[in-house]
């Protein structure tokens, strides 16, 4: 499938596909054909051509009430990611250790975006159990570097130049507890980076802690994070946060060997 297709202004076929599936999200996973035209800007005739395509190559499915939903291929396509074949393999049992030694929900994350104004954390594996807190995070999700525990974390690995792009963008305040003002989050990354693991306090979720260490460079991976959400009433930061170090540790020689 090519480019063929040119619209005037540029765009090809692959643009208006990628305009298509970027609409659907984890608050609207399912959407009509006509929701598609509003959020997308195309004519009704370029649009259902296009939604026919995605369908017949199950980028797309069909749901009840006329609506389409994100096809099954590309999730398998997904899972012949790196971030799926070489991290999230071999990370399961490093998290499998962490949450049996916690009973708390583990989180492994990487940075992601294409400038420092733009990185988000992508989450891409969890763990999680019944007597572990609800989290917002979900495999595939996105959250804030300055907010999250792992995000915070990643911050810690960028360094001067990258850090001076970043805070060129502004920062949304979560929670009333979340830390936006630039030498606020500076402290916090020079704190995490001398102690080996950051500490988002009530930043993303009231009641919340979270802790997390970042992992050294791994050729072929970004930047990447594992860390755990607790509840405040029971988070011992002075235990958790040489587990999260240790796993991080472990981690990281286990990818650099393989």
């Amino acid at each position: 499938m090519g480019n063929a297709g040119n619209a005037p202004g540029g765009e090809g076929v692959v643009d208006r596909m990628l305009r298509v599936l970027d609409c659907f999200t984890e608050d609207e996973p399912e959407l009509t054909a006509a929701e598609l035209a509003e959020r997308t800007g195309l004519a009704s005739s370029t649009l259902h051509r296009l939604l026919a395509q995605l369908v017949s190559l199950r980028l797309l499915a069909r749901a009840p009430g006329h609506r389409y939903t994100i096809g099954v291929r590309l999730w398998e396509l997904g899972e012949l990611s790196p971030l799926s074949l070489q991290l999230r393999e071999t990370a399961l049992p490093h998290m499998m250790r962490l949450y049996e030694a916690t009973g708390e929900n583990v989180h492994l994350a990487v940075l992601h975006g294409a400038t420092p104004e733009t990185s988000v954390a992508l989450f891409v594996g969890r763990v999680t159990g019944r007597a572990s807190i609800a989290t917002l995070s979900r495999m595939g999700g996105r959250g804030p570097l300055h907010a999250t525990g792992v995000g915070k974390a990643l911050l810690s690995t960028r360094d001067d130049e990258w850090l001076e792009e970043y805070f060129r963008a502004p920062r949304e305040r979560e929670t009333v507890h979340t830390v936006i003002a630039e030498a606020a989050l500076r402290a916090d990354i020079a704190q995490a980076r001398s102690r080996g693991y950051a500490v988002t306090r009530e930043e993303m979720t009231l009641g919340n802690i979270s802790v997390a260490a970042p992992l050294g460079a791994v050729e072929g991976l970004p930047p990447i994070a594992i860390g755990l959400v607790v509840h405040l009433d029971r988070a011992d930061e002075r235990r958790l946060g040489p587990l999260v170090v240790q796993a991080a540790r472990d981690l990281q020689e286990d990818l650099r060997r393989r």
